[in-house]
Formats: C-alpha cells, structure tokens, sequence
C-alpha cells in the first residue's frame, strides 16, 4: 500500500512537471548528466582560472506530491526566464533539487556574482510562486574554484560540488571494503613484525640527536582535511624549513632543477645536502624507514598503506587548481604508483598525473601489486 502511494505521488510529479516546463524554455538534464556537466566544468576551470558557480533550489517535501510538482515546475519556468541561454539546468537531485551552472564567472566577478544572480533569480522565482511556495524554497550557492587558504588550516572541500566522486565512492563500496581490511590487516601484521626495528630506530635516534624519536606534523589527508601524521624524527629538532618551502614552490611551478648526488647521472627532484637532517635521517629516509610510524595512521583510517602521498599546507597553497585532484579522489598512502614508478626522478606535474592515474584505475588487485613491488623501489631508492 505504501509502494503504491509513493509510484502515484511520482506519478502526480512527473506529470505536473511536464504540463510546466516551457516548451521553449531551457533543456533540463537529467541527473547523470548534470553531474557530468558539473564534473567538466570543473576540468575547464582548472584550465581557463575562471570560476563557476552552482545554483540549487530545492522544493522537496519528505515525500512526493502533486504540490511539490507543481512548485518544482514553476521553478523550471522562472529559471528559464531568468538564467542565460549559456548556462546549465539539470536535476542535482532527480525531481527534487533543481541546479543552475552558471559558468565563466572572472575572478574580479566572484564577490557580486552570488548577490547579482540572487536578485536576478528571487524576482523570476517571486512572479511565478505563491508566497507560500516561495516561503518553502531552500536556495544555496557553491562557488568553485574554493578558497582553502584560511588561517593556518583548510577546509574541507565542499562535497556538493563533487557529486560525481561521492557517487563513484558509492560504486565501489565493496572495493573500499577490501581495501580497508587490507589496509587494517596490513597494517596490524607490520606493527607486530617491525616491533624489534621500531626499538632499534628509536634507541639510534635517541642516541646520536636531541630531540624526540617520533616527528608529528600536519598534513592534508582526502578532501583537504588535515590530520596529524607521524614519522621518525631524521630531522635536527627546530630547524628552519623556510628553504625547503621555497624549493617546494619552485618544484610545483615547473621551476626546479634535477640535484645530482648519486654519481649515476640520475637527477632528482629533492634538496640533497639537506643540513637539516641528520646522519642517521639520512639513512632512515634513503630506506623509508622513517614512514613506518605511519601505520598507526593507515590503523586509525587517515592513511591507506597504498595511495598519493599527504602534502604539507605550504605545499598545498602552491599547488595549480587541477593538482588538487589528487586530495580528492584518493585516501593518502604509504606507497603508492609514484613511489614504485620513479620516485624523486619524476616531476612534480607527473607525480599528480600517477596519482590521478591511481585513483582512476584503482582496485584492490592494483594495491597488491603496488605493494609487492615497493621492497624494490626502496632498495633502488637507497643506493
């Protein structure tokens, strides 16, 4: 009985919404091609620098009606009326939340355009609906490119302009569950076989510097929320990482030069010398045993063993629109492609296109053969 009356209240909808879309008026899209859009606009303006901004009105009772479709309709109506014939009207949620992409937005246009496009579109929405429909309209406004320099931590990334990602996280439910097992299992195995080397890394450390056995710094985990990690200290305790920032901004602009210090002719992409780090540093990071701490965080769920490595904020705040794709559409790793694909002897922009290149193709099987091979790059990477 229930099914029954939820098909006829879709049914009342669908009609309704037929009866009042303009004839003339802008296309809809449907829901998946909405998103869609949604997704190219923002590979677009990660190329172009211009903005978008996404409209969303939603009229949605707790369940379908005659009333909802009815006001649903007139929205399609006004929206017509009052949006460009450049932007894009779609479903953001299938018959219950309306979205507006208006694109192209310039960067000097991003403080006025929210105001602007709210009168342009409350006046259209007030001439077709009663006040009580108007009263009901929830509107909201998402800017993209966002801000996420803010003080001294970003923000989380507004999952409402990625739906595309939140649904493909959905698709592969049963994949993200294996891979967390793994990650757990892993994780646990590891700690219980490294306990003697975790013993003996920290009696060295304590031995031969001052300072504390384990280093614990911000970085910025999936969705551009920070987490703490942790690592070995290889560092001298209180030292200056100003030069370190600017070789990073230098690296991430295209700018840097391959250091050699192998006497093999292979250049890498990394401050070697580094004054900073000390003598059994050198040989924890030549071996990445200085990451093995982190397994507490792949234990906690703000690491996987397998996925792109967490950057620093500095790091971050230099980073171009389209390397932030890599905080988004994978958890931070361990290892991952770029660690057992070239390490410090690929470019910053390559390292960002292997780790997209992950999050596109990722599977649990990918994971294990990332693994495997890791032991080699590590000892490829120390000599």
């Amino acid at each position: 009985m229930n099914f029954r009356r939820a098909q006829n209240g879709n049914d009342a909808v669908s009609r309704v919404l037929t009866r009042t879309i303009p004839a003339e008026g802008h296309h809809v899209l449907d829901e998946q091609s909405f998103h869609r859009m949604i997704s190219l606009e923002r590979k677009r303006s990660e190329r172009s620098h211009n903005s978008f901004l996404l409209v969303l009105l939603d009229a949605a009772g707790p369940s379908p009606s005659y009333e909802n479709g009815q006001t649903l309709g007139k929205i399609l109506s006004a929206l017509s009326i009052a949006t460009r014939e450049t932007d894009v009207t779609g479903w953001y949620k299938h018959e219950a939340t309306v979205g507006v992409l208006l694109t192209e937005i310039a960067t000097g246009e991003r403080n006025s355009i929210v105001s602007r496009v709210l009168t342009r579109i409350g006046g259209s929405l007030r001439s077709q609906l009663t006040f009580e429909q108007f009263r009901q309209i929830s509107i909201s406004f998402h800017l993209f490119p966002e801000d996420w320099k803010q003080d001294t931590q970003l923000p989380p990334s507004n999952p409402t302009l990625y739906p595309d990602l939140f649904k493909l996280d959905n698709s592969k439910s049963t994949y993200r569950l294996v891979k967390r097992v793994l990650d757990i299992g892993g994780s646990l195995l590891l700690l219980i076989l490294c306990a003697p080397i975790f013993s003996f890394i920290a009696l060295t450390i304590k031995l031969t510097s001052v300072g504390p056995v384990l280093f614990r710094q911000a970085r910025i985990g999936q969705y551009g929320i920070p987490f703490a990690m942790w690592k070995f200290r290889s560092m001298h305790a209180n030292n200056d990482a100003s030069n370190h920032k600017e070789y990073v901004k230098q690296l991430i602009a295209g700018k840097a030069l391959p250091q050699f210090s192998n006497g093999d002719g292979t250049g890498v992409y990394k401050i070697t010398n580094d004054s900073r780090i000390t003598r059994v540093g050198a040989w924890l990071r030549r071996s990445s045993l200085d990451e093995l701490p982190q397994l507490v965080n792949v234990l906690k769920g703000e690491m996987s063993l397998v996925g792109p490595r967490p950057p620093v904020l500095y790091e971050v705040e230099a980073y171009d629109l389209w390397h932030r794709r890599r905080l988004l559409e994978a958890k931070p790793g361990i290892t991952g492609l770029w660690q057992v694909s070239g390490r410090n002897r690929v470019r910053f922009d390559d390292m960002v296109r292997l780790d997209l290149a992950y999050a596109k193709t990722w599977s649990p099987w990918l994971d294990v053969k990332i693994l495997l091979r890791t032991p080699r790059a590590v000892i490829d990477g120390a000599h």
